[in-house]
């Protein structure tokens, strides 16, 4: 793999753009601007207030926040509990340790990586802010997206453009509207230098097809864009033998890979990441770019999580069971909710991977409206929460137009209130026939019925 300043004979040399606001000192109008306008996360918003539910004795369905609900393995905590008296500051990069097992990791996936090419940080959101101010340009992010893209991008004085995901795949932008909205940008004076893929999809719960991938990077490569690929979801893809194509395997010297073990392995509180950098010159650039970066907003990665995470991104045995068993989980709860929204006329996509689906209450707009007043999708998310006590979130929270009448849902935290109903649904031939997994299902289908009533 090309590294340290060289780069392939095939391949076309990546310039990164002058960083954003370089020549100006103080604070950049847009980033003040920013700051004002960009609200809680809301995803955090959504789960905050279905706690506040719980809090007053008030039923609630879980629906809004992405989490895995899972428990974590003994493995890990034994890791970290074993190091946790380790409280030195470490290399900025992150350990020799945790670089060379993020390497490995992702060697297992068919992307040739050397550990000088990994940069740690405390979560892949932490990495994936630090990359858009490293990159300081306009990004292309496919509609619908993830909440925190499009938030990150105007923080850091960037403008997120958003172009209309391919339909039916979700996660990646559609190759034509893409090449469009480059062109127009530059016609307008700005320019968009960069591209976001999440593979697979959040919020979709689909996975971009190889032909997809190819036919983006085909475009990145014809305009000079990084693309940076969110991959935070590859091991939760339902079917193990889905084809997963990552455009670091089609564009390996501009494209930024970010994951984590938030999803896989439920640690999200760990707030632990790991990121690839391209090969070659840009790969360079970025990298120093990131550690400044980093060095000058988290310091180093917590050492003792480090540690954890380099034993789960090796994939001993125990571990890797328990990702097979839970992305069996998730897809059991996950597709059957899908059916469920399907028998009550909703519109949705069979989610591919991971605990997310997508449904579109167009179908129901009319009634919807007549009924409840309900002309939005934040109407209708307002409408579940406060009459049905179900969290969800609006389509327009993932940018979406205001009237989209589609909703994410998240079934990760369907599973129990405890560790001990959330191990059962992990070993359950059926976690459908657990009474309080079907107890939640019950819960969705009656208020689908009262909503299509």
């Amino acid at each position: 793999m090309p590294w340290a300043g060289s780069a392939s004979p095939t391949e076309t040399t990546v310039i990164l753009p002058p960083l954003h606001g370089a020549s100006t000192p103080g604070l950049p109008a847009p980033l003040a601007s920013g700051l004002r306008s960009v609200p809680v996360s809301a995803t955090l918003a959504a789960n905050e207030a279905l706690a506040s539910r719980r809090r007053r004795g008030e039923p609630v369905l879980p629906l809004a926040f992405g989490e895995s609900g899972l428990p974590v393995h003994p493995l890990l905590a034994a890791e970290l509990a074993g190091t946790a008296g380790q409280g030195a500051y470490g290399p900025v990069a992150g350990s020799d340790r945790l670089r060379a097992a993020a390497a490995g990791y992702w060697i297992r996936r068919g992307l040739p990586t050397r550990p000088e090419a990994v940069v740690a940080g405390p979560g892949s959101k932490a990495l994936l802010f630090a990359t858009l101010l490293a990159l300081g340009t306009d990004i292309a992010v496919p509609r619908p997206s993830w909440v925190s893209y499009a938030a990150q991008a105007t923080l850091v004085g960037a403008a997120p453009h958003f172009v209309q995901a391919v339909p039916g795949e979700g996660g990646i932008c559609d190759a034509a509207a893409l090449d469009a909205a480059v062109r127009a940008s530059r016609t307008s004076g700005r320019r968009i230098g960069a591209v976001l893929v999440t593979l697979p999809d959040n919020p979709t719960g689909r996975l971009a097809s190889p032909p997809a991938v190819r036919e983006l990077c085909a475009v990145a490569e014809r305009h000079d864009l990084i693309v940076i690929s969110d991959e935070i979801y590859r091991d939760l893809v339902h079917d193990p033998d889905t084809p997963v194509l990552s455009p670091a395997q089609v564009a390996p010297h501009r494209t930024v890979v970010t994951t984590a073990l938030s999803k896989n392995l439920a640690v999200g509180g760990w707030r632990i990441g790991v990121a690839r950098m391209p090969n070659g010159p840009a790969g360079v650039a970025l990298r120093d770019r990131l550690l400044g970066i980093a060095s000058e907003i988290w310091s180093a990665p917590a050492g003792p999580v480090q540690h954890a995470a380099a034993l789960a991104l090796d994939e001993p045995a125990e571990l890797a069971d328990r990702v097979d068993r839970s992305r069996a989980l998730h897809a059991t709860v996950c597709q059957h909710a899908a059916r469920l929204c399907v028998a009550a006329g909703l519109d949705v996509a069979t989610p591919q991977a991971a605990f997310y689906l997508y449904p579109d209450f167009a179908p129901l707009r009319d009634r919807l409206e007549l009924r409840f007043g309900v002309r939005t999708g934040a109407d209708l998310a307002a409408l579940l929460l406060h009459r049905y006590g179900a969290g969800t979130l609006p389509g327009s929270a993932f940018g979406e137009i205001a009237s989209s009448l589609r909703l994410r849902l998240a079934t990760g935290l369907l599973y129990g209130e405890t560790r001990e109903q959330r191990e059962a649904a992990l070993a359950a031939p059926d976690p459908l026939a657990l009474p309080w997994i079907s107890a939640s299902m019950a819960r969705f289908t009656d208020i689908l019925a009262d909503l299509a009533a």
